[in-house]
């Protein structure tokens, strides 16, 4: 250690303190925010003035890029060569900056996220605007600072007439704190500014008026008012942006063309992340994807599969990909040296408040220029008033000093006026430039006047400024790019899709399919059916169900796990597709199987799953009664639903009031009924409790079913196609758990019970067997029979055949249409599903 230096201990925790606090305002001040007046960070601004510096402008010729970076490395920004070109290179990008601040020629990158030419290929030269943004420096209007080295100086901040924060936005991370500033159109805003001057007190609705909304260099859509009103009052909102788009049709197939995307989004990630979803089939409907892209414009092709329905694909690009994404605006700015967070008023108020000082700087600094002159002229025209004596003492001194100081002397002059004399050229004294002098004076003296009235009248100043922004925005005024979706926001994708009535099926071998129920229509009693769908081999329709598409469809499973769906999202196919295998659709064990479906309302409405059950039934005759809200917070994998014994399985589940009579059928052909209350509610969990004694091991349930309407009647079918309805008070209320009464006489030729329904004569009945035959028919059709009978045939059955499954669907009293075969065309409406639950339409409230 060297004569005379001690060392200090110091508390390394304060040291990292301290030192951390010193680094971190040095990125908030001079690294990441933008200075609120010119918008512009240091790096930034030290290329425009390095560039001026060079004298590169926009009339001018493009110099290398590597020349401007040097200058601006060697002089001002002491960083990596990359900050300094990175930067410049997005100043010159038409898709980064709504108004380009350098005019690039090369390689400056691409939308696709290309990366630029090195410098040493890349030439540049100023944009006209960015002119405009060093108007005047060399006028004293703007601070100057030394640079790192001392040696030279930079200006603090540009005097700037464009207000580059508001139309080319900002984004930077400091420490502790981030900007994301968006841009917005230079007409636009400079309508505000001038109704800002014209009325201070205009508050940011007012502004609202002029400024409408951000305006992105890469155009798309604004979706959504809302986010964008939040950041102009307070300075944070989230803006939804959406690409835009159109429907075409190429070569016979239906397209959706994007012609312009979000901002900052890159085109060819969201093009390979689009196919790479198409491919793993959580994006459906798209055949192929190109990009027809050149240098007359964007165009993105996404061409359709034949029966996609082309809003609901587009609607699915919207939520998964990033032909919608968010800009999270976040205005913090630098005001005096200190982040500070703003609003659209205060944007503008402190850009006024800068063009206003910088107005105040220029006239000072020409006033004075011009006294300075005026001071000068004063002192000629007395030497040209008294010329002779002038050149007499001129004549009569030994030097230039001497001649200077007679002067000042003999005509009580200033050394400066003296100095100006001196150094007169003889062409001066002629008589033409004697007047040229007197009027040049005179024209100074008024010059003079104006620039004092300006520094005295506030008015005069704040006319000038709107004289000059006018001036900006007849140059570098243009139209919006983005377009504002006043009604946007959070539509959801069911708005575009039709509420209407449909048919679910389910194969044995677990394929699920949605169609319109107005495909199928109504035969007579007796008749052979039509041909309703395509099974694979050995594979057979076992469930069919009646929903409309807004609806929620919940799942239950044989092992007692449920699973969450909308109707909508369930392929649609046609009446004899195969459709798609459930594995597909929900996250399902390979052993498992779907057994129930239950289609309910919005599950986030709280009054409405509170109010309501679901009941379950096994094979094995247990019952369970859980409330729906224990199932409205779905899960990807399931959740569970009931405890199910190993040698059992989840046969039903049925949405209930709490309220009803629950009914349950065996296979033996026997029936019980008895009240829901007499099964309290249990958690999801519990395994449930006895609802029927079976009569055997082989013997099992087959249906349940929640009666709320005690008018209704009930519809047993066998397995060999015959089925009665009979009255529900032939079923005499008991306990639970009991062995049932008779409600249908099973023998050879009927079979053993298959189904049990509840229905009213407005009902419509669908049977399908397992061969895929389907047949409707009105259940006003069939007389209403003893429970102890064995009813009549409903559908003719082969041999090898037998019922797979039946439902029901409610028509209307319209009057029946015939088709072109004779048969009645019935149209439909449900009120309830097939499992007796209340659909959206018909909900009593």
């Amino acid at each position: 250690m060297a004569e005379g230096e001690k060392v200090i201990p110091i508390n390394i925790e304060d040291e990292m303190k301290s030192a951390y606090i010193d680094y971190s305002m040095s990125v908030i001040v001079s690294r990441a925010l933008p200075d609120v007046r010119d918008g512009m960070k240091p790096v930034h601004r030290r290329v425009l003035f390095g560039m001026h510096e060079l004298g590169i402008r926009a009339t001018g010729a493009h110099k290398k890029s590597a020349r401007i970076v040097g200058e601006v490395l060697g002089k001002y920004h002491p960083h990596g060569d990359t900050s300094v070109y990175d930067a410049m290179v997005r100043m010159a990008q038409e898709w980064s900056l709504r108004y380009m601040l350098v005019d690039g020629q090369g390689n400056f990158g691409s939308v696709d996220g290309d990366s630029p030419a090195a410098m040493r290929y890349t030439e540049a030269r100023m944009q006209r605007i960015s002119e405009d943004m060093l108007a005047d420096i060399d006028k004293d209007t703007v601070d100057h600072q030394l640079n790192f080295d001392d040696t030279l100086k930079e200006p603090t901040v540009l005097p700037t007439r464009i207000p580059g924060l508001l139309i080319n936005g900002a984004s930077g991370i400091a420490v502790g704190m981030a900007t994301n500033m968006p841009p917005h159109n230079l007409t636009e805003v400079v309508n505000g500014i001038q109704a800002y001057i014209d009325n201070p007190d205009i508050d940011v609705d007012g502004l609202m008026e002029h400024v409408k909304a951000p305006d992105f260099p890469t155009g798309g859509t604004i979706y959504g008012y809302d986010g964008v009103k939040d950041a102009f009052h307070t300075g944070r909102g989230r803006i939804v942006m959406r690409a835009k788009t159109r429907f075409e049709e190429v070569a016979g197939r239906e397209c959706i063309i994007v012609s312009e995307i979000p901002y900052q989004v890159n085109k060819a990630d969201m093009i390979k992340k689009t196919a790479d979803m198409v491919n793993d089939k959580k994006i459906e409907g798209i055949a192929n994807i190109r990009d027809e892209s050149d240098r007359n414009g964007m165009r993105i092709v996404y061409i359709l599969k034949r029966d996609a329905i082309p809003n609901i694909v587009l609607n699915t690009l919207y939520k998964y990909t990033a032909l919608q994404t968010s800009f999270s605006v976040n205005n913090i700015a630098l005001v005096k040296g200190r982040p500070q967070m703003l609003n659209l008023k205060d944007l503008i108020h402190y850009f006024v408040e800068h063009r206003h000082e910088v107005v105040v700087r220029r006239t000072e600094y020409l006033l004075k220029k011009a006294n300075e002159r005026a001071h000068i002229l004063e002192g000629l025209i007395i030497a040209s008033d008294n010329i002779d004596e002038v050149i007499r003492l001129i004549r009569a001194s030994a030097n230039a000093d001497e001649a200077r100081a007679t002067l000042m002397e003999t005509f009580k002059l200033s050394e400066i006026q003296a100095k100006a004399i001196v150094e007169m050229r003889l062409r001066q004294l002629t008589g033409l430039e004697q007047d040229k002098l007197r009027s040049e004076y005179d024209e100074l003296m008024k010059t003079i006047a104006d620039y004092e009235d300006i520094l005295a009248n506030k008015e005069r100043r704040m006319s000038i400024i709107k004289e000059e922004l006018a001036e900006i925005q007849s140059k570098y005024g243009d139209e919006r790019r983005s377009i504002i979706e006043y009604a946007g926001g959070d539509v959801s994708i069911t708005d575009l899709i039709p509420d209407e009535q449909v048919v679910l099926t389910i194969s044995h071998a677990g394929y699920i399919k949605r169609t319109s129920l107005s495909e199928y229509k109504t035969q007579n009693r007796g008749g052979v059916g039509q041909k309703a769908s395509t099974t694979r081999n050995e594979d057979f329709l076992e469930h069919l169900f009646v929903g409309t598409n807004h609806q929620y469809m919940l799942f239950f499973t044989q092992k007692g796990k449920c699973f969450w769906m909308r109707v909508f999202e369930i392929p649609e196919g046609s009446k004899t597709s195969k459709g798609r295998a459930i594995q597909n659709l929900i996250n399902i064990e390979q052993d498992d199987k779907v057994m129930a479906f239950i289609c309910t309302n919005d599950l986030k409405d709280e009054e409405y799953v509170n109010s309501r059950y679901v009941i379950m039934a096994t094979k094995k005759g247990q019952v369970k009664k859980t409330p729906l809200e224990q199932y409205s917070r779905p899960r990807t994998n399931g959740i569970n639903a009931i405890t199910i014994k190993d040698d059992d399985v989840l046969l039903e589940a049925k949405l209930t009031r709490g309220d009803s009579q629950v009914m349950l059928a065996v296979k033996s052909g026997k029936a019980i009924r008895f009240e829901e209350e007499k099964t309290r509610p249990m958690g999801r969990n519990a395994s449930g409790v006895r609802g029927i004694r079976l009569a055997d091991e082989n013997d099992e349930v087959v249906g349940m079913i929640a009666i709320n309407d005690k008018e209704s009647e009930i519809l047993v079918v066998s397995e060999n196609g015959y089925g009665k309805r009979s009255s529900i008070e032939d079923y005499r209320i008991t306990n639970r758990g009991g062995k049932g009464v008779k409600t249908i006489s099973v023998t050879e030729k009927t079979g053993k019970l298959v189904a049990i329904k509840n229905v009213v004569d407005s009902d419509d009945l669908m049977i399908i067997n397992k061969s895929g035959i389907a047949i409707r028919m009105a259940v006003d059709s069939l007389r209403v029979m003893g429970r102890a009978t064995q009813g009549v045939r409903l559908i003719k059955v082969r041999e090898d055949d037998s019922i797979a499954a039946v439902a029901k669907v409610m028509k209307e009293d319209d009057d029946v249409e015939l088709d072109e075969e004779g048969n009645p065309i019935v149209p439909v409406d449900i009120s309830e599903s097939e499992n007796g639950t209340p659909l959206a339409n018909s909900e009593e409230e």
